[in-house]
């Protein structure tokens, strides 16, 4: 089989990209200048591309794989086949939403205020098919960027635009009207490459490893040990995928029990199971958990 092609997300998603790789068992080694970074794989070989490109370069077969946003697979309306979804670079843990965005003082209420408007927004396609399947008429634009500014220099009536908290258009003095889209990222397959059996297992061994490694990241694994008749107390307050693992230690009246556990449960949870008798408890973070 000659090598997978994978596109990495060029941009604000390109370093937590090569992070998940990382942990997920691939390493990624980006190259000064360069648009194909070395990836530890002979089998695999990896290219830049912007994220709002990729889908349509998956789409063309020139990837077989590449990871971008929900939000600009809907925008190019390409033919690709979402293979899993991955919520892995939000600081703030929200997804982000593109917003309608007016003035403070604009009469602008709801997107059916829209009509013989002036729009601003990088997300042309998507909304102007949003606009005319609510039967709304309004000139949509294409914006370079700053597109919050030409909102609130009353260069156009609204703009659609990307957020996760909306503080940075309230420090604009701009409004939320509502939100069109909530997008998160998704791992896409050229349709071609997913009917060829060794392209589909290689494509499928990156999503199951990727989604092991983010599912890692919000578990830890809680060990203690237990005195037997303090068991049972320890035990009920620390549920497993199936139950806790509990074992003897050498010296039978004692018990060594691990559970995996939500990593933001851990401040509330040890307090709890040192109360109930735990001793020598251990947290400790996982790598990946399939």
């Amino acid at each position: 089989m000659s090598q997978l092609k994978l596109g990495i997300p060029k941009g604000s998603l390109e370093n937590a990209t090569i992070d998940l790789f990382a942990q997920a068992g691939w390493r990624i080694s980006p190259r000064s200048r360069n648009y194909y970074p070395d990836i530890d794989d002979p089998g695999i070989r990896c290219a830049l591309v912007r994220a709002q490109e990729m889908a349509r370069y998956v789409e063309n077969g020139t990837l077989d794989l590449g990871l971008t946003g929900l939000d600009w697979i809907l925008e190019t309306e390409a033919q690709v086949e979402q293979i899993s979804t991955l919520t892995y670079s939000k600081a703030s843990n929200r997804p982000s939403r593109w917003v309608l965005v007016v003035p403070q003082d604009s009469p602008v209420q709801s997107v059916q205020d829209l009509a013989g408007k002036r729009i601003a927004t990088e997300l042309t396609g998507f909304t102007r098919r949003y606009l005319a399947e609510r039967g709304i008429s309004a000139e949509v634009e294409f914006s370079w960027g700053a597109t919050e500014a030409k909102c609130v220099e009353g260069l156009v009536d609204a703009v659609v635009e990307i957020t996760e908290t909306g503080s940075t258009i309230r420090a604009h003095g701009l409004r939320i009207v509502e939100d069109l889209l909530v997008t998160d990222t998704r791992l896409i397959a050229n349709p071609v490459a997913m009917q060829d059996p060794e392209r589909r297992a290689r494509i499928e061994q990156i999503a199951l490893m990727l989604q092991a490694a983010l599912a890692a990241r919000h578990k830890v694994a809680i060990k203690c040990n237990v005195a037997a008749d303090n068991l049972d107390a320890v035990v009920a307050l620390l549920p497993g995928l199936h139950a806790p693992t509990v074992s003897h230690l050498y010296d039978r009246k004692w018990l060594a029990v691990e559970s995996i556990v939500d990593a933001d449960a851990v401040r509330d949870l040890i307090p709890k199971l040192r109360a109930a008798g735990a001793e020598g408890i251990l947290e400790y973070e996982l790598r990946k958990m399939v």
